[in-house]
């Protein structure tokens, strides 16, 4: 696994796609949170970062898959993930290889975002005037959310050779799960049906953790889930073994 890892992480950092993502990323989030007049912190006049934690999920649900997209599908168009498929390699150590420098990068892309903490921290009146548990929690379910997507969009690259088919597929199944279930569980309206749409919606788990107590039941979910998708790109390459 750990040589997966190593090759994964250097491919990315020895082309342009890290950095990319990495200033597309921090630009956009930096306007949302500290330039445009409806979202930013400076007018809002309380020290809170809700607008950075309720925005920033949208950004990566377009942003992960354009990660995910190529690190199987470009293997699979190239040839090389059938050699690498015939090296003595489990299959499991290839998949969490790949799920784990994925997950890595995108980490890597949110450090920065703590200065946004330190300096609402001292900005606040007084200073010190924000609730922290809040932040870290938001912060803790914003890293399973990302591992989520991730598993997702390493599965959407996993079905076919087309990276671009892979990011669109990516890019709806993540949608889907963060606003889709919780739209069709207001649609409607009351019921267990209802409630079960309500609860295996991401949006519902990710606000969940924002609270300031983390739930056990909300990381067991969101790594089940997690878990769930790694497991079919488990089963996909299973099958392109034989």
């Amino acid at each position: 696994m750990l040589a997966i890892f190593q090759k994964e992480i250097g491919s990315f950092f020895n082309s342009l796609i890290a950095y990319i993502v990495m200033a597309v990323f921090l630009t956009a989030i930096g306007l949302i949170v500290w330039v445009f007049p409806d979202s930013n912190i400076l007018d809002y006049g309380f020290a809170d970062m809700q607008s950075f934690f309720s925005l920033t999920p949208y950004v990566l649900i377009f942003l992960i898959p354009a990660i995910t997209m190529r690190s199987l599908a470009e293997e699979s168009k190239n040839g090389t993930l059938e050699l690498l498929l015939t090296k003595p390699i489990r299959n499991r150590d290839l998949i969490l290889g790949k799920f784990f420098a994925n997950w890595v990068l995108v980490v890597i892309t949110i450090l920065p975002t703590l200065l946004y903490y330190f300096s609402v921290y001292k900005l606040g009146n007084p200073e010190g005037n924000i609730d922290s548990a809040a932040v870290f929690g938001s912060y803790m379910g914003l890293l399973l959310f990302c591992g989520v997507l991730v598993s997702m969009g390493l599965w959407c690259s996993s079905l076919n050779e087309n990276q671009i088919v892979a990011f669109v597929l990516a890019v709806f199944l993540g949608f889907f799960w963060y606003i889709g279930f919780s739209s069709l569980s207001q649609l409607l309206g009351s019921g267990a049906i209802a409630d079960v749409f309500s609860w295996i919606s991401l949006d519902t788990q990710y606000s969940a953790l924002g609270k300031g107590l983390i739930d056990s039941r909300n990381v067991v979910f969101m790594v089940s889930l997690l878990s769930f998708f790694l497991y079919l790109i488990y089963w996909r390459v299973e099958t392109l073994r034989k």
